[in-house]
């Protein structure tokens, strides 16, 4: 009887203890960067902290570093949680670095609508010398296929993908056995994998995630300021824009704004700068292009120095990202270049155009300012005496006889210090 009781109270328990089961879950939405990198390896540990039944990537990616890859697909394969990375939602993509990170979990899954592939190495501008093309291919072909055999996956496709940029959907991809699952939204995916083996380095485990206990994890405020800024087009504007606030303030002291807001974009440029491949021959282009703009403020050259800036900005804009290896998919967009160039070069040409401007206005302080004003006689002029002009006291003489004390004059003539005069006929 006690045998039963017990039996009973397993039974009620063991289900109970299942659904108290937790899956942690993530988003990845982006290229993959170092901060990628940062919240995958620590959502790991605290998923293996808390013993989660599994963690759970919701992945829509372009690609990105190839060094970044290589430390996910390392993190994800060593793992002692088992690791589900989700292409979704539909309309998203598991693109170049995406792939290696797929094919990687201990379970692939993707939302129809969604496609996964092209993972062909490319350069910054789309081509890149034929001998070290075929080598960064023939690597990235070797590393996926070694991926794909450790997870027992489809070992065509994805050297295909890698040599022939292929991309295929949900669908394909779980005919031909890449993925592992095709769902329609998170719940469906967790009751589909539920009593699922998986083989991790400390053995086999089962997935109970019928019904666990879901905990999202989000990226903390400053991570997602890191992953904002590590984006190439935002860290090139945030560079452009530093390098002119500060020019800004250097021939403006005293505007503050300009200044502050230099500093600190060009202290997030340099920071984003960090995590990218970044080719310091477009470095200095850029700076040396906003030098020519500030050299043309202060020499007249006609235009040619503003000229050599445009060009020069442009030419390093192009060339500021360079990959270490072809598999990087890291670029600027050439939008966002061309309107930098744009508004940089309006913005420097405004600014000269107001220097040009000011050269030609008639000089306002001075004594030469003081020919034709009114003043007052503080003495009689006879021809010598005082008077007051703009608040300020000045020897005065007479170039027509007396003056009263207290008469307008006018001043035609500065000689020194001393303010030649004739009256005006008016009395204060």
């Amino acid at each position: 009887m006690k045998n039963k009781i017990l039996f009973l109270i397993f039974l009620i328990w063991f289900p109970l203890m299942l659904s108290a089961q937790r899956v942690v879950v993530i988003k990845i939405d982006g290229a993959i960067n170092p901060v990628s990198v940062s919240f995958i390896h620590n959502t790991i540990e605290i998923a293996g902290k808390e013993k989660a039944v599994c963690l759970l990537i919701h992945l829509n990616t372009p690609g990105g570093l190839l060094q970044s890859t290589r430390t996910i697909v390392s993190d994800i394969l060593m793992s002692p949680v088992p690791v589900v990375v989700y292409v979704s939602p539909s309309g998203s993509h598991a693109g170049s670095a995406g792939v290696f990170i797929t094919l990687a979990a201990h379970i692939a899954a993707m939302a129809p609508g969604t496609n996964i592939g092209a993972a062909h190495p490319v350069n910054l501008v789309g081509k890149s010398d034929s001998v070290m093309n075929v080598k960064a291919t023939n690597d990235a072909a070797a590393f996926i296929k070694s991926i794909a055999e450790k997870r027992k996956r489809n070992l065509e496709w994805p050297e295909d993908a890698v040599r022939n940029s292929l991309s295929i959907t949900a669908n394909e991809a779980l005919n031909k056995k890449v993925i592992d699952y095709v769902a329609p939204d998170e719940n469906a995916l967790l009751n589909q994998i539920d009593g699922r083996n998986v083989e991790l380095g400390s053995g086999n485990v089962t997935l109970h995630t019928k019904g666990a206990k879901i905990e999202y994890v989000e990226m903390s405020a400053s991570e997602k300021l890191l992953d904002f800024i590590s984006n190439p087009d935002v860290a090139y504007v945030l560079l452009v824009l530093g390098m002119v606030g500060i020019c800004f303030e250097l021939f403006n002291p005293g505007a503050v704004l300009p200044g502050v807001v230099g500093v600190i974009s060009l202290i997030l440029a340099l920071y984003a700068m960090n995590t990218l491949p970044v080719n310091y021959a477009g470095l200095m282009l850029i700076i040396f292009s906003i030098v020519l703009f500030l050299l043309e403020i202060k020499v007249v050259s006609h235009g040619v120095l503003a000229i050599g800036g445009v060009i020069s900005l442009f030419l390093g804009s192009i060339m500021l990202f360079k990959s270490s290896s072809s598999l990087d998919m890291i670029k600027i967009s050439t939008g966002i270049i061309i309107s930098v160039t744009v508004l940089s070069a309006v913005f420097f040409l405004w600014i000269i155009s107001l220097g040009l401007r000011a050269q030609r206005l008639k000089t306002v302080t001075g004594i030469s300012n003081l020919l034709g004003q009114t003043g007052e006689t503080l003495s009689e002029l006879n021809p010598q005496g005082q008077l007051q002009v703009n608040g300020e006291v000045w020897a005065a003489e007479s170039s027509k006889g007396k003056i009263k004390k207290g008469e307008l004059v006018k001043i035609i003539k500065v000689n020194g210090l001393t303010l030649f005069v004739e009256s005006l006929g008016q009395v204060l």
